[in-house]
């Protein structure tokens, strides 16, 4: 029987060709006005991951 991805890291984590884990920022969804553009400009980027949360994440997409 086959390892099935975990659905909710599949939607949230993206593999680059060379193999990096990126993610998206945030805060970035609602409550927009407050914050400023800079902020709101930054967050746009995706992000990449942090070395402890690397392992975590290719074993719930199984990479």
């Amino acid at each position: 029987m086959r390892l099935k991805t975990k659905r909710a890291a599949a939607k949230r984590f993206k593999i680059t060709g060379s193999g990096k884990i990126r993610r998206r920022h945030s805060h970035h969804s609602h409550i927009l006005t407050k914050k400023n553009r800079k902020r709101k400009r930054n967050m746009k980027d995706w992000a990449g991951l942090s070395s402890s949360d690397r392992k975590r994440v290719r074993k719930m997409l199984h990479i």
